[in-house]
């Protein structure tokens, strides 16, 4: 095999491809929604806190989108929630990398008893009902941010973990990491230059679905009162406090619902987009 062989490996060709309508579509929403949870506290128009509305469920023309059930301003939560929902659910994605994809790829690549014992205690793991679990450990050790993020990173690590190191062993099993072994490479050097470069792409795309999945996970949590706690905006619990005004008309709760609903859409549309695309210049590669 030579070196023009080694290098001509499908994961690292076609990631440049420009992405279609759907990826840039979605891309406009994540980077609006990103840039309302970066600038949140200087263009929301009221302090979230402080009650605007005289009445609740209000329809006040100062409120674009009116006031919740003690008249509060929806629009202004909503701006400032953003930072909440997005951010803890972005911290909880990459600590359940952090810890699945690399035990998963470490398990991968060094194999035997290692590989054996980290997928045992990852079945158990699997076989817990995810609520359940969380549940139990909000239970043990109360509510708070980091307890949220640290639960989520231990509920959703054992799908990734399963996940990266059956990419990993499909390439461990390649000619040019035998040929890597064979000049004498050391394990770093395998896994960051031979197998970290032909999983990244279905990684980063996982990384986008798990994201979606950490986020409506948390938004649930704080639904049922055990995520994000007053007096701080969180979509989730925002449509938790708001439910009961659609029995007076009032939209209220749809308003974060909507929220929460288009930014998963938007990552899934650029998820799918990018995915789609890879597999197909993959599949013109080895064509």
């Amino acid at each position: 095999m030579t070196d023009m062989d080694l290098d001509d490996r499908p994961a690292r060709r076609g990631w440049h491809k420009r992405i279609g309508p759907g990826g840039w579509a979605g891309t406009a929403v994540i980077l609006f929604w990103a840039l309302v949870a970066l600038l949140g506290p200087w263009i929301a128009p009221h302090d979230p806190g402080a009650t605007i509305a005289d009445m609740p469920y209000a329809a006040d023309e100062r409120l674009l989108l009116g006031a919740d059930y003690i008249g509060r301003d929806i629009w202004s939560r909503i701006i400032l929630g953003a930072r909440t929902t997005l951010g803890l659910a972005l911290a909880a994605t990459v600590l359940t990398y952090l810890i699945g994809a690399t035990l998963g790829i470490c398990a991968a690549t060094v194999g035997g008893w290692a590989d054996a014992g980290l997928s045992r205690v990852n079945d158990v793991l699997l076989s817990l009902p995810n609520i359940m679990l969380a549940l139990l450990v909000i239970a043990a050790f109360g509510t708070s941010n980091i307890v949220v993020i640290a639960t989520t990173a231990v509920v959703f690590s054992s799908s990734v973990f399963r996940f990266s190191r059956a990419l990993a062993m499909n390439v461990m099993v390649q000619d040019f990491v035998e040929v890597a072994g064979i000049r004498g490479e050391r394990f770093p050097w395998i896994v960051f230059h031979e197998v970290m470069p032909n999983i990244a792409m279905p990684l980063l795309s996982d990384f986008g679905m798990k994201l979606v999945f950490v986020m409506l996970f948390i938004s649930g949590l704080s639904f049922i009162g055990l995520g994000v706690q007053p007096p701080t905006p969180d979509w989730g619990s925002m449509v938790r406090e708001n439910v009961q005004g659609l029995a007076y008309g009032s939209y209220a709760a749809l308003w974060p619902a909507g929220a929460i609903a288009s930014l998963t859409l938007a990552i899934n549309l650029v998820v799918d987009d990018l995915s789609a695309r890879s597999s197909r210049a993959i599949t013109q590669t080895m064509g």
